[in-house]
């Protein structure tokens, strides 16, 4: 198996990392990297009502995609999109369990209609308008991964961009003892079958045995480890350096992912 894409655009916010030109300046060392809490800008896209209505989750989604549209400069609501995340809204499930968990189990339904997991994908289209096919996925610590083949599968087969938006965000207590999520991290990407003027590099991917690429700093290593959608940060440090090379990413126990990537003139 083998897909190749063109990544025309690139979004990414997660704990001090702003977008994704202040990303890759932290991933080639370019200014120091200490961690701090991801700031998530309102979702400016969405009419007031809905932008009071939603969470962390749909806030980073909606940022990171616009982002990568935005440099692709891309349509958004003419983007097919796959949208990948290992758990969705971890704050709504927390506040879901505590109603449930009150005598009245009185559940609001703001809440209850966030808490489904394409929540993020449907305030996409509501954003944008779009009317374009959005697929949804959850593979645990492989969602990017997954998503990624997903988008590159789609770019191949159906001949047209793609938007891929990855994404996480922490969980509270109890449910963080269980699934220490810390912080929230997501990155997205325009991809299509063709280079465009936009386009940043070309990446083709195959399944490998080899293990995957960790990062020199401890800090983007720790994030990398921590955080399921920044398993992309190696292949984010590769598209940064502007140079030809190799991502291997953790995708599965039995398989990982390797990216080779060729900036574009």
């Amino acid at each position: 198996m083998r897909l190749s894409a063109y990544v025309n655009g690139i979004g990414v916010l997660g704990p001090n990392l702003a977008n994704w030109p202040d990303a890759a300046l932290a991933l080639t060392s370019r200014r120091d990297y200490v961690p701090a809490p991801t700031v998530l800008p309102p979702a400016a896209l969405l009419p007031p009502a809905e932008r009071r209505r939603v969470g962390r989750v749909v806030k980073l989604a909606l940022n990171v995609a616009l982002e990568a549209a935005t440099h692709s400069n891309s349509d958004p609501g003419e983007l097919a999109s796959v949208f990948s995340s290992s758990g969705g809204d971890g704050h709504n499930c927390h506040e879901l369990c505590e109603a449930l968990a009150r005598p009245q189990r009185e559940v609001s339904p703001t809440r209850f209609s966030n808490s489904v997991h394409n929540a993020a994908a449907g305030y996409w289209s509501i954003a944008t308008g779009s009317k374009r096919e959005s697929n949804v996925l959850c593979a645990f610590d492989a969602s990017f991964g997954a998503g990624l083949l997903e988008a590159m599968t789609q770019v191949v087969v159906e001949g047209e961009s793609v938007l891929l938006v990855a994404y996480d965000t922490e969980y509270p207590e109890p449910i963080r003892a269980k699934r220490p999520v810390p912080d929230a991290f997501g990155v997205a990407l325009v991809l299509s079958p063709s280079p465009h003027p936009n386009s940043l590099v070309r990446i083709d991917a195959a399944l490998t045995d080899a293990l995957p690429d960790t990062l020199a700093n401890p800090a983007l290593e720790a994030l990398r480890m921590s955080i399921p959608a920044a398993r992309s940060l190696p292949f984010l440090l590769q598209a940064a350096s502007r140079e030809s090379g190799t991502a291997v990413l953790d995708y599965l126990d039995v398989a990982r992912i390797v990216l080779n990537v060729a900036p574009c003139a």
